[in-house]
């Protein structure tokens, strides 16, 4: 993969190749943003810029072609990846991502705009909680006892680092710190907050903004064949997020089920006050979301999230930040917005966040979501200040 693979972002772009040129490559760095901004795919080009020798122009030598080959199905022997997995029908017990190679290199070569629950999806471990284990750590530590393939360079990419346990953490704390001679390390992570400190500490990092409209408006249109006036409005749907642009162009995004979702929680949660019947339809609405896998009640929870700020920034006349567009009919986004405001948006968004936060670390979906729905009951019909 080619920096001009790689949708936007030419600032970052210059300081990668500039870096590279002047010789003066970090050891360990960690690449921080939504996977819809390109961090992944930013770190594949920067490492194929550095293991082809590609200063100076991608294909202008024989030997810089040759290596750029080998990228193209991203099984360059001295890059090596690392990203969360869990135990499925063929690797019962301890699983690690030299076992999915075959998959990994699939799931790029389709998305590589992909996001974790795209990658749990495509490898059949939606309903787990794929992590990085102290046996990957052991793998890692052995792949980069060994020299170069080619003599230059070893490149360990390690995507949602925040995944690493404590144990894969400490195991490779001392081997970030001081790696083999030209071995450099890059780190792409979501949430930089959920990696240890002393790893964050020594790396040096570098942060992804979300990529502009102009910039998604004209991938969808070169890459997907999309008409300029669908591909307009699905990048101001999308959020500065790719990822979620091809989701909706593709029409498999799931929001159409997540606004259903919604929409029936806030009615049912208006209808709660001084009618105790309407418990029963908030119970059973629990009862349905708990019996999807988590990933999938995580992103729910999400776009809960993001419905509600969006009414917040239209009930506060920011109409050119909305972006969310409901497709029911009954339901409009002007009339729901005013019940969203200053005096109850911190309390919304502080009950969704430890929902999300309880429901990750493995609690009873149904008790969440239920405690949840009952609190939204209050805030909803609290009065703006």
């Amino acid at each position: 993969m080619l920096f001009n693979d790689v949708i936007g972002l030419p600032h970052i772009k210059n300081h990668l190749t500039t870096t590279a040129d002047r010789n003066r490559i970090p050891h360990a760095q960690l690449f921080t943003g939504q996977p819809g901004s390109g961090v992944l795919s930013m770190a594949i080009a920067y490492a194929q810029y550095i293991l082809c020798n590609n200063s100076g122009g991608e294909n202008d030598n024989p030997e810089a072609s040759a290596c750029n080959l080998k990228f193209r199905n991203f099984s360059h022997p001295d890059l090596h990846f690392v990203f969360p997995v869990a135990a499925n029908e063929k690797i019962k017990k301890h699983p690690i991502s030299s076992h999915f190679l075959e998959e990994w290199r699939g799931f790029l070569n389709n998305n590589p705009y992909g996001s974790l629950y795209d990658w749990y999806q495509y490898v059949g471990i939606e309903k787990k909680q794929g992590q990085i284990s102290v046996y990957e750590a052991q793998d890692v530590v052995k792949s980069l006892s060994l020299k170069a393939y080619e003599g230059g360079f070893k490149v360990m990419i390690i995507w949602m680092a925040e995944k690493m346990n404590i144990a894969a953490s400490n195991k490779l704390l001392k081997l970030i710190e001081e790696p083999p001679n030209k071995t450099v390390f890059i780190l792409v992570a979501e949430d930089e907050e959920n990696i240890i400190q002393t790893i964050r500490s020594r790396c040096q990092s570098l942060h992804f903004p979300p990529l502009s409209e102009t910039d998604i408006e004209e991938a969808l249109i070169k890459r997907e064949d999309c008409e300029p006036a669908l591909a307009r409005k699905i990048a101001h749907q999308a959020n500065g997020d790719y990822t979620k642009a091809i989701h909706i162009f593709k029409k498999n995004a799931g929001f159409e089920q997540f606004e259903a979702w919604f929409i029936s929680w806030i009615r049912s949660a208006f209808k709660a006050k001084g009618n105790k019947g309407t418990i029963l339809e908030l119970v059973a609405w629990s009862e349905e979301i708990a019996a999807l896998n988590r990933e999938t009640q995580k992103s729910f929870l999400l776009y809960c999230l993001d419905f509600f700020r969006q009414s917040l920034l239209l009930n506060y006349k920011a109409k050119d930040l909305v972006y969310l567009e409901p497709s029911a009919e009954k339901f409009k986004l002007e009339k729901f917005a005013p019940f969203v405001h200053g005096n109850n948006i911190m309390d919304i968004t502080e009950a969704l966040e430890k929902a999300i936060y309880h429901i990750e670390r493995n609690g009873n979906a149904k008790i969440i979501l239920t405690d949840l729905s009952i609190k939204l009951t209050r805030f909803l019909h609290k009065k703006a200040a």
